[in-house]
């Protein structure tokens, strides 16, 4: 399988997991990714995996700080739910390609597109869930299936 890029993309700044469904996100310094089953520790592990791109997700920070932003919120990174927060990296360039986290090779299956869940779970004090929704319309980040088993670290780059 050949890679479309071999330059160094983008790097990971924060990692989360979620041991159980609406557990709160825990920030770690490392994930061990399994082939085909995602994120060991998270909720998602293993499940659904009939379905292409359930394995992780990926959500990149400057989209975060761009909507605190313009919607005067100061969410925090763990709040979108996604597994990986990503600097210097368009991730909607990355549906339909494989590329490498660290050593981890992956595939970006489509975009992680918001859903009510993740606007129930955002702050809304000023905002509608409606609302929250448009502004992250494909800004949400990426799924993505995991092709090889691996360490994926803070820092790692995306490549």
């Amino acid at each position: 399988m050949e890679l479309e890029s071999r330059s160094s993309l983008g790097n990971i700044i924060a990692i989360f997991v979620a041991p159980t469904r609406r557990a709160e996100q825990l920030a770690v310094e490392a994930v061990q990714l399994k082939m085909g089953k995602g994120v060991v520790g998270d909720r998602f592990f293993g499940l659904s995996q009939k379905i292409p791109g359930r394995n992780i997700t990926f959500i990149e920070v400057e989209e975060i700080y761009e909507f605190n932003q313009n919607y005067q919120q100061a969410i925090e990174l763990n709040a979108t739910r996604r597994n990986f927060i990503t600097r210097g990296i368009r991730l909607n360039e990355l549906v339909g390609k494989t590329f490498r986290v660290g050593d981890v090779l992956c595939r970006g299956v489509e975009l992680c597109e918001p859903c009510r869940v993740l606007a129930r779970q955002l702050p809304q004090d000023s905002l509608t869930q409606t609302q929250i929704i448009k502004a992250f319309t494909n800004k949400g980040g990426l799924r993505a299936d995991v092709l090889s088993d691996g360490i994926v670290r803070l820092g790692d780059s995306l490549s």
